[in-house]
């Protein structure tokens, strides 16, 4: 069985002959106002997405469906999700140091996420007569097989709103699994915005899952080495297959 491995190394793994979508100037020049909030992209390929100007990567898995993230100060990432009229922000931020060497154990005995790694979601609209996004089920039970690139492939297993499980079933984390802290987001029709925090070695997965077309794009953050301090971010995308849905009955809150 393979031993867990650094962010960077996964990178490295998973970047040859990768099924990434190319980068997008689909918002070259545009300024956006996220109710109240501006983001003004450059003509140049930047963007001030966590208070610094930057590159800014793009992405357009559909038509009018954009993934812009940016890395954010010394551990932060910043994501923004423009889809049906309605926008996402999602702010991230790795552990520093002492709290990534932090057990899960240590973690859930103070009553904090077994993971140090956080994310700050916002929802709003950025057309009149657009859609808010809003937290999804619609994941919940399914089994999928995603296939990243010739050699690299993983299945997900949705367990609820805010639990699931991994498995990478060939590639340089082969054999490895674990249980992770997530979070999903309807951001249009068939398409949801995945958002998952490992608390092994700390990381960030975000990754739009497209129900209809079944494939994915996204990125993942964490550090290069194991040693924290030095963040890197890297492009992923797949094609997947549905192995199976198992309905879960879920009992409604009293009220």
């Amino acid at each position: 069985m393979s031993e867990f491995i650094s962010v960077g190394d996964l990178g490295r793994g998973m970047e040859a002959h990768g099924d990434v979508l190319p980068a997008v100037d689909a918002l070259a020049g545009r300024e956006l106002d996220l109710e109240g909030e501006r983001i003004a992209f450059g003509e140049d390929g930047t963007a001030d997405l966590g208070g610094e100007r930057g590159d800014a990567h793009v992405t357009a898995i559909r038509p009018g469906v954009l993934m812009a993230r940016q890395l954010s100060g010394d551990r932060g990432l910043e994501l923004l999700v423009l889809a049906d009229g309605g926008f996402t922000r999602v702010s991230a931020r790795l552990p520093d140091a002492p709290t990534a060497r932090e057990s899960a154990w240590t973690r859930v005995q103070r009553g904090d996420d077994p993971t140090g790694v956080t994310a700050a979601f916002r929802h709003g609209l950025v057309d009149a007569g657009g859609s808010r996004h809003a937290p999804t089920r619609e994941l919940v039970g399914l089994r999928n097989r995603y296939t990243y690139s010739p050699t690299e492939s993983y299945e997900h297993i949705y367990l609820s709103e805010h639990r699931y499980t991994w498995h990478c079933l060939s590639g340089v984390e082969a054999g490895l699994a674990d249980t992770d802290a997530c979070d999903a987001i309807r951001v249009a029709e068939g398409l949801v915005l995945f958002v998952w925090r490992e608390k092994i070695v700390p990381t960030l997965g975000a990754v739009l899952i497209d129900l209809q077309q079944l494939r994915s794009d996204g990125a993942l953050f964490g550090d290069d080495a194991f040693e924290p301090g030095s963040p890197t971010v890297f492009p992923v995308g797949s094609r997947f297959e549905v192995v199976n849905a198992t309905p879960y009955l879920v009992e409604e809150p009293q009220r």
